[in-house]
């Protein structure tokens, strides 16, 4: 009897070491980039739960999530591959991938996580368990073979990438669904792809151009039709200003049949028709926009800004395409974040080490969390999103 209760009491006691049963759908990351290390969050409640340390240079950090998402993958600037268990808030693996990287995805399985690299030029995929190599497809292009630095990859219906060459004017698209054979099919896109992004059908994938002026388009149910360009003629003639920050197209906005688009260059928004993808208005912005997402039911639009106008955020009414509401969250806004059903979003403040969470209806501040030098915002319910 007595070493049943001892049995007992110590079965209570392990019990009470284990973390808390709990879903994810509610986490997320903060990259406190001058730090090298991520605050994780919930949103229910607006705090922050614990953080994760050790994670190298997130100076242009991004992550993706597991399918359940309980795991955060998070890529950082010097090549670093990070596996965080949101639960038990810690690094579960750690490789250094490249040399220079900017970016990832995760296949629509969820098994396989593949890296975007400046140095050497290409795309890696890693086994989403174990972080080991499964595959490593260079950018190589014209006869010499050079590399090219890899921009713009996004996860695609089945188990294929798309993803730009800045320095080879290509977009191409990768299937690995054996990765050991990987095959790829490339197409021109025009000078400089900077950014890509893959509609939230799975559709089109798009490149910005920083090279000439408009967007490759590339139908993904077609491909053999190849890319087509798209807006070859806004700007022409006229002289763009200064870029001092080039404008995130995976923070391009879809909303109802049309999207949102940073201009290059210009204090506007483009609203082009994805019917027809033809431009059918320009939205004047405070400054050079570098974020513009929707909120989830597509009612309004969000505005981040380059220098020096990167302590602003506007909000577009997409009923009207006119900016509704202009705010002041703090110092060097980075990244704007909604939540899964869009009643808040989050922003961080790099210089004021402050993230703040405002009301989408009345747009309110509602909580502030103080934070090293914020960057990214990132929550779970990516991981149900074609493209994040």
């Amino acid at each position: 009897m007595l070493t049943r209760l001892i049995g007992f009491i110590l079965l209570l006691l392990s019990g009470c070491a284990q973390l808390p049963l709990r879903g994810t759908g509610d986490l997320g990351l903060v990259i406190e980039r001058a730090a090298g290390r991520v605050a994780i969050v919930e949103s229910s409640s607006n705090r922050i739960l614990g953080r994760v340390d050790g994670l190298g240079d997130l100076s242009h950090a991004s992550v993706v999530f597991s399918r359940d998402g309980r795991y955060a993958y998070v890529f950082g600037r010097d090549g670093g591959l990070s596996k965080i268990d949101l639960l038990r808030q810690r690094i579960e693996r750690r490789i250094m991938q490249a040399g220079n990287s900017i970016g990832g995805a995760i296949s629509q399985d969820g098994r396989l996580i593949v890296a975007q690299n400046y140095e050497p030029g290409g795309i890696k995929a890693f086994d989403a368990e174990t972080l080991e190599l499964v595959a490593d497809v260079p950018a190589t292009w014209g006869s010499a073979g050079q590399r090219s630095k890899v921009v713009g990859l996004a996860d695609l219906p089945g188990q294929r990438f798309a993803y730009a060459l800045f320095d080879a004017g290509e977009i191409r698209i990768t299937d690995l669904s054996n990765p050991q054979q990987p095959t790829t099919q490339i197409f021109a896109a025009g000078r400089q792809p900077y950014d890509g992004l893959v509609t939230p059908d799975g559709r089109y994938y798009l490149a910005g151009l920083f090279g000439e002026d408009g967007v490759a388009l590339l139908d993904l149910w077609q491909t053999e039709q190849g890319s087509r360009k798209i807006l070859a003629d806004y700007g022409r003639g006229s002289e763009r200003l200064p870029v001092f920050k080039m404008p995130h197209l995976r923070g391009w906005a879809v909303a109802g049949r049309n999207a949102y688009l940073p201009a290059v260059g210009r204090h506007e928004v483009l609203v082009v028709d994805t019917a027809t993808w033809q431009e059918v208005a320009r939205i004047p912005v405070k400054g050079q926009p570098v974020f513009v997402i929707a909120r989830p039911d597509g009612r309004q639009v969000w505005v981040n800004f380059a220098v020096p106008d990167n302590g602003w955020v506007q909000v577009i009414d997409t009923l009207s395409s006119r900016v509704a509401t202009t705010l002041q969250p703090g110092k060097a806004v980075l990244h704007m974040e909604f939540t899964p059903r869009g009643e808040a979003v989050w922003l961080s403040a790099r210089d004021d080490n402050k993230v703040s969470v405002f009301d989408t209806r009345n747009l309110s501040r509602t909580a502030t969390l103080d934070a090293e030098a914020p960057s990214g915002i990132f929550f779970t319910a990516r991981a149900a999103r074609i493209g994040f």
